[in-house]
């Protein structure tokens, strides 16, 4: 009885083996990443296909990353398939419409060894919370494919789940936006906007910049939920009439200086709404500095018709349409 068991023992032990090696598959090591943010991929392949050496790595780049740079390996040979984006992205202050869809990487890698493809990219600042990314990886080798391209739908189970990683959005709170944020020596003080009617094609953002470092730096643009561009603007009175202007360069923030941007001054402009700007939830964006680089804020939500920011903080003022800046 006993040999009966410890045979058994032994045959359930080499079946979980086996199993474990046939199930084991092309997955990404880092699978979570921050909602605005850069990401770094590396995408681990620990086998070949019945035994045989892999000679090509194919990595489909889902839509919410965006400018991304696969590393070239030695040995192997690196080319991309570039397409256009669903929207429209800022890159630094740049839109950026389209990029890299997808990479492959040709070359060997024999049944028994390890190896690992990187890439890096920016994850776009307005995925919510928990979004999954799905990155289907394809192996061709020299007898036969391995397939990680199944998507699964909800609580799914699937045998060859692609590669996934987890957005985590910014961490602020959800129901009361923060009023202070900074990036190297720049410091903004109280983001925020008006809620917008349904169809309106545009709204504002004001805020409070301080420059607390040496150098002279610029806000060159940013990222806002469902908005194509942000774009910085000036108003300003010319021959006793109000006129509006685009700061194609930005907005110089000197060194030691506090700007303010209202209602009727300097403010941003977030171009091409896809939805209405709903009151009350703040909502995540960035703002891009020529020197500073990339700020992640927040910016809270004022009613319809209000004159400045919700309870907590206010620069006054107010955004209604293009001409009431």
């Amino acid at each position: 009885m006993t040999t009966f068991h410890t045979k058994a023992a032994m045959a359930a032990l080499c079946t979980l083996a086996l199993t474990a090696t046939a199930h084991a598959h092309a997955t990404l090591q880092q699978r979570e990443a921050k909602a605005g943010a850069s990401y770094r991929g590396v995408l681990r392949v620990p086998h070949g296909c019945d035994g045989t050496a892999t000679l090509k790595v194919r990595l489909t780049i889902p839509e919410g990353l965006y400018s991304v740079k696969p590393m070239p390996k030695a040995g192997w040979e690196l080319s991309t398939t570039k397409g256009a984006y669903a929207k429209t992205y800022q890159d630094h202050g740049t839109p950026v419409s389209q990029g890299v869809k997808e990479i492959t990487w040709s070359g060997k890698l024999p049944d028994d060894n390890y190896d690992e493809f990187i890439f890096v990219g920016t994850v776009a600042p307005d995925l919510a919370d928990g979004t999954k990314l799905y990155f289907p990886a394809v192996q061709e080798c020299e007898r036969g494919t391995a397939n990680w391209t199944d998507i699964p739908k909800g609580s799914e189970r699937v045998s060859a789940a692609a590669p996934m990683v987890r957005v985590a959005a910014m961490a602020m709170a959800q129901t009361e936006a923060k009023s202070e944020f900074t990036v190297g020596p720049i410091k903004v003080v109280t983001p925020w906007t008006r809620a917008t009617p349904k169809g309106a094609p545009v709204g504002g953002g004001y805020l409070t910049i301080t420059n607390t470092g040496i150098e002279a730096d610029r806000l060159v643009g940013g990222t806002f939920p469902g908005a194509g561009k942000v774009e910085v603007h000036e108003m300003s009175m010319d021959n006793g009439m109000m006129r509006m202007r685009q700061l194609p360069k930005g907005l110089e923030i000197a060194p030691g200086a506090t700007v303010e941007l209202k209602p009727g001054g300097y403010h941003l402009m977030f171009t091409g709404l896809t939805a209405p700007i709903a009151e009350g939830k703040p909502l995540t964006g960035t703002l891009v500095f020529e020197k500073a680089g990339t700020l992640n804020l927040q910016w809270a939500v004022s009613p319809i018709g209000a004159s400045a920011a919700p309870a907590g903080g206010g620069m006054g003022g107010g955004h209604e349409g293009h001409q009431h800046h």
